[in-house]
């Protein structure tokens, strides 16, 4: 069986409240984009041992640490599974806010339901999942939503970017998430994002914020100046995407976003077409 995680971007992103567990509480708009992940998942026979291999971008953890064979094990413990051999080859870079990893292990849960005929309900998958990261929830059947709490209590969004190009760069640049909410003042005297995405997209601009873009563009200006350039090209909307370092732009025409380039850093041009 082969799958295609997808990867998402935030549209707007609040940091509301410090839980009593050490989370925060937040609110954001997700919102699948088509570039992703190639993950392949084939049954082996009884005795056999696990295999995984990765390939592309690889992100350096190693099998065990990897949150697909961590999806793999955690359906495990309570269902019995076939060894299986792995291949994920990633096109969606890590430490970019694009959720990656998670969207990699969501669909792990969701393959070896069907390869297996476990016939787990979309509820119990997401419990599972949400074992796995705050985010992983949204990718068992990723469309968008507004997400809340740690990001794994979602709602339909009503938001409808289809028809837009998207451009991502990456700059070879690392956001360590636990400092980025530690620069982070919350501020809960705001219209809430579902409210804001609302109102037509080239009103985004001034009302739609990442509360992570200000103090991480601080510490590492080239984030600010990707977005700049965005603006420039002729973007609608631009963004850091969760806590970085990964900045997208919408634009109406293709042909804008040729005028964007960073050959250094990893870029992606596509269709929104959900």
């Amino acid at each position: 069986m082969i799958v295609f995680p997808l990867a998402k971007i935030n549209i707007g992103l609040h940091v509301l409240n410090r839980r009593a567990d050490g989370y925060h509480d937040i609110e954001s708009a997700f919102y699948p984009v088509p570039l992703c992940d190639i993950l392949e998942v084939t049954r082996l026979k009884r005795g056999m041992e696990t295999i995984f291999t990765e390939s592309g971008l690889i992100s350096g953890c190693t099998a065990d640490e990897n949150l697909v064979m961590k999806a793999y094990r955690l359906l495990k413990k309570s269902h019995r599974l076939l060894p299986v051999k792995i291949h994920l080859h990633k096109n969606i870079p890590s430490g970019a806010g694009l959720g990656g990893g998670s969207s990699d292990a969501g669909y792990m849960l969701t393959a070896l339901n069907e390869l297996f005929g476990l016939k787990l309900p979309d509820k119990e998958l997401k419990k599972y999942a949400l074992e796995l990261g705050s985010d992983c929830p949204f990718f068992i059947h990723p469309k968008p939503s507004v997400a809340t709490g740690r990001g794994e209590l979602l709602t339909s969004a009503k938001v409808d970017i289809n028809g837009f190009f998207i451009m991502i760069v990456k700059p070879p640049v690392h956001i360590s998430t636990k400092e980025a909410y530690g620069l982070i003042r919350s501020d809960t005297k705001r219209p809430a994002i579902a409210e804001l995405i609302q109102k037509p997209i080239d009103k985004w601009e001034g009302c739609i914020h990442n509360d992570f873009f200000n103090p991480i563009a601080i510490k590492h200006p080239v984030i600010a100046d990707i977005r700049e350039n965005m603006y420039r090209a002729g973007a609608v909307y631009s963004s850091m995407t969760g806590s970085g370092s990964a900045v997208y732009g919408l634009f109406k025409q293709e042909e804008q976003m040729k005028n964007i380039n960073y050959p250094d850093f990893f870029q992606f041009r596509g269709l929104i077409n959900n």
